[in-house]
């Protein structure tokens, strides 16, 4: 493994983005609010627009070298929270902190926004998803929703305050 960079992405990553993005919905396609199927119908220029980031919207790429392994972002929703979207590592980087590295990246494009919350939806029977966030700081919230990809699998708030 060389040196892990994370960095946000701009309009010149849109291939790096869709690949990871599509490689992350085929891996787990009900972690996801999104199905593969309807980001693969995204448009060249979708995607290019999705890599720009913006105050309301950033994707953050983890590179090991030139390839990409992982993803997350941070959305504001048209409610004003901040959410962790997104958050994937390719099977072969999976425990060796490129999530942490992600999840941090995200909170703090978080804080610099003006968020000192930030909130993400995971299935409490992703057990290993649930733990990771919950050593990141995140606590559960009583708040459930239906995972609008999979509307039968009921997904569960959690939270993290940046430290006041």
């Amino acid at each position: 493994m060389n040196h892990i960079l994370i960095r946000p992405t701009s309009a010149a990553d849109w291939p790096a983005l869709k690949s990871t993005r599509l490689a992350a919905l085929l891996d787990a396609p009900t972690a996801f609010g999104a199905s593969h199927a309807s980001a693969a119908r995204f448009s060249d220029a979708d995607w290019q627009q999705r890599a720009v980031s913006t105050p309301q919207r950033t994707f953050f790429l983890a590179f090991d070298g030139g390839q990409a392994i992982g993803l997350a972002a941070q959305v504001v929703g048209a409610n004003g929270e901040c959410h962790l979207i997104a958050m994937w590592v390719h099977p072969e980087y999976r425990g060796l902190d490129v999530a942490r590295k992600l999840v941090d990246a995200v909170k703090q494009c978080a804080v610099d926004n003006g968020h000192p919350r930030l909130v993400l939806d995971v299935a409490p029977e992703n057990t290993r998803a649930a733990a990771f966030y919950q050593k990141q700081g995140f606590v559960f919230l009583p708040e459930w929703e239906p995972l609008e990809s999979h509307p039968h699998i009921q997904v569960q708030k959690m939270e993290w305050l940046a430290a006041a």
